[in-house]
């Protein structure tokens, strides 16, 4: 552990500077006033399953898609709308090798997510392909996940869930189009039922979009004898049917 002399020192040698930008700040790996500001934290009112921001108060409990066919998981919760601010922090750390990024991300997830934290028994990533993670060098939710279980106390299981095969982004299709692409593509790698069998997992992402990936790893997991999975995301992309509703009310 770097001691206080020691920080003090390397403040004096390399200031530090916004996460994001270039500005002066206080403290190494936090972010300006400017672009703090800029971010947008997911709180009520939201889904109370499936986690997706509400536009307004007084829209119910339930998101339409979990009212009409709820998850698999018992509750998804993410600490930040995806959106431009929270990309300035997701996407050098997904695409940039700004892998020190995962500390200041995993402290707001842990705050958004505290409730599925004190009841998970063990923490694990959504995996990359192979292919994927050769390429990109790292696999950014399991640098999310040990974060997590490490400042939860919980075992963390990197390996548990592997990417059979790849899929193309699900962004662009129907519900039904994204089952499809994602039916078998996830298992759990030998021995780590056992792991897991009669446990409450949660299951964790960088961003989550439609939720049809958490909804196919939850799947897997349950097949293999966890008792429940919960997921927690760095990122929640708002559902666009709230948003034209909202915006033509």
């Amino acid at each position: 552990m770097v001691s206080r002399w020691g920080v003090a020192v390397l403040d004096a040698l390399l200031p530090p500077h916004c996460l994001t930008c270039d500005a002066g700040v206080d403290a190494q790996g936090s972010l300006c006033a400017a672009c703090f500001s800029g971010l947008s934290f997911v709180t009520a009112p939201q889904c109370e399953q499936c986690g997706v921001p509400f536009p307004h108060a007084g829209a119910g409990p339930l998101c339409p898609g979990c009212a009409a066919r709820p998850p698999s998981f018992d509750a998804a919760r993410a600490a930040l709308r995806y959106d431009a601010g929270s990309q300035r922090l997701i996407l050098p750390f997904k695409h940039a090798d700004r892998t020190e990024l995962a500390g200041p991300l995993a402290r707001h997830m842990a705050r958004a997510g505290a409730a599925l934290l004190a009841r998970a028994e063990v923490v694990a990533p959504v995996p990359l392909h192979w292919r994927r993670l050769v390429s990109r060098r790292y696999n950014q939710a399991a640098l999310l996940s040990g974060r997590l279980a490490r400042q939860a106390g919980l075992p963390h299981l990197p390996g548990l869930l592997r990417r059979a095969r790849p899929t193309p982004p699900l962004g662009d299709k129907g519900a039904a189009e994204r089952a499809a692409l994602l039916e078998g593509a996830f298992t759990v790698a030998p021995r780590g039922a056992a792991r897991i069998a009669g446990r409450r997992v949660l299951l964790v992402d960088d961003v989550m979009t439609s939720g049809a990936t958490a909804e196919a790893c939850t799947r897997t997991l349950l097949a293999a004898g966890a008792a429940a999975v919960d997921v927690l995301a760095a990122a929640r992309v708002p559902d666009p049917r709230l948003e034209r509703v909202a915006g033509g009310a």
